[in-house]
């Protein structure tokens, strides 16, 4: 197999693969994880940004999933723009360079801490990228030997150079100190000294309830505008909503229970009566397609933990299935097995960029701005701040405090004196 990176036309750069397999599977999904890359039909690969954050997401899923060495730093030939130090040539092989083994180690540690500690994936891909990262600009250093004066200087890189955002420096941050203590096993005794990035407060975008429906009026009768409706109308982060099992959803007492949700913590939250119907028979074509996967010998979905091994026919059961699965069957090519995992998040998030294009409201409107918007519209509605507190999962009602500043009454609810004249 190869992968192969050159640079196009508008700033950006193509990326040519060609593998087999489990290898195929891994090259695509580092390729999907670059914030706007797009594929070309005509031309077969797809293109991304050629920045130097999208080169190294990229890069360093690449060595994540075991795909490349480390980088041989060429650069292609007749390649003079403003751009060509994003590039980076990586070779495909079987032999590794030591410090890409040292590199795989530390990964592979870090698999194994981030599983004892029952972190959630997310964050296991966050903190193997800002350490990869971390490791290869000082990999001619002893990692052991630096102090907070080099930390300082890779985060500080991160604002001055990259305008990375504070939440990303933090992030940063909390792998490199992630790295140290629970991976080397060292402590940095000066942290009071490493300099850490103000986040700044921002008030969330919400919609109003005429913008919310006119949203809903434009989005397709399907089963991605259902999942978005269920968002405005429970208050459920995307990924929440994704992972639903039919087990999850209580018809009589209407109402549904989120798992593992963020902090790994469940909680209870309102099923709309208006979505009761539409969500039935959904779930009655889900059960149609499921029960046909069962006949051909399939239509077993992963399970948390180790459930799987515990009951192995547990996969099986109608009350495990996602509530919202993919159209399409996954196929193991080397054993045959094959099931269906939840939609992606991305299709969700590219059918509601559309209906807002076409709403034509001037807003920064995503999946998660209907979560505020449930909880804004619920405190108009003077429902106490504490029971909007457990519907949303937060564990400071501080976290809540923040739509009584976006409330549909002005400033503080306070009227102008203007007005009154």
């Amino acid at each position: 197999m190869f992968v192969e990176i050159r640079p196009y036309e508008n700033k950006a750069l193509s990326v040519n693969f060609k593998a087999q397999g489990e290898d195929f599977s891994k090259v695509l999904q580092a390729i999907k994880k670059v914030p706007g890359r797009a594929w070309m039909p005509e031309q077969r690969f797809w293109v991304i940004p050629a920045d130097r954050n999208s080169c190294d997401i990229l890069l360093n899923n690449l060595y994540y999933n075991g795909i490349c060495m480390a980088d041989s730093g060429v650069t292609p030939k007749n390649h003079t723009s403003n751009y060509a130090d994003a590039l980076t040539t990586e070779t495909i092989g079987e032999n590794d360079s030591p410090a890409s083994t040292y590199l795989k180690s530390i990964l592979q540690k870090l698999d194994e801490v981030i599983a004892a500690k029952h972190y959630s994936k997310r964050t296991k891909e966050a903190y193997s990228y800002w350490i990869s990262r971390f490791i290869r600009e000082n990999k001619d250093k002893n990692l052991k030997a630096l102090s907070e004066r080099e930390i300082n200087s890779f985060v500080s890189r991160l604002a001055v150079k990259e305008k990375a955002a504070a939440s990303s420096q933090n992030q940063a941050l909390a792998a490199i100190l992630f790295l140290y203590k629970n991976i080397l096993g060292l402590t940095i005794n000066t942290t009071e000294n490493i300099v850490r990035a103000k986040k700044p407060k921002k008030l969330p975008a919400v919609m109003s309830r005429e913008e919310t429906a006119k949203i809903f009026s434009i989005l397709p009768d399907n089963d991605y505008s259902l999942c978005i409706r269920l968002l405005y109308g429970t208050g459920m982060r995307l990924m929440e909503a994704l992972r639903l099992r039919v087990q999850d959803i209580d018809f009589d007492k209407n109402e549904i229970t989120v798992h593992d949700g963020k902090g790994a913590k469940d909680r209870k939250t309102m099923l709309p009566i208006s979505l009761k119907f539409p969500l039935q028979k959904h779930l009655e074509k889900v059960r149609l397609i499921h029960e046909a996967d069962c006949k051909e010998g399939f239509g077993s979905v992963s399970l948390p933990f180790s459930l799987a091994k515990k009951y192995p026919n547990a996969g099986k059961n109608w009350a495990w299935q996602w509530v919202f699965p993919q159209a399409r069957r996954w196929r193991n090519k080397e054993t045959g097995e094959q099931g269906r995992h939840h939609i992606d998040p991305s299709v969700i998030q590219r059918t509601l960029h559309e209906a807002v294009l076409k709403s034509g409201i001037p807003k920064p409107i995503g999946c998660h701005t209907f979560r505020h918007s449930f909880a804004t519209h619920l405190l108009e509605a003077g429902y106490d701040i504490r029971t909007i507190q457990e519907l949303l999962g937060h564990s400071d009602v501080k976290t809540t405090m923040v739509y009584t500043h976006v409330l549909n009454r002005g400033s503080l609810g306070v009227q102008s004196p203007i007005d009154r004249m």
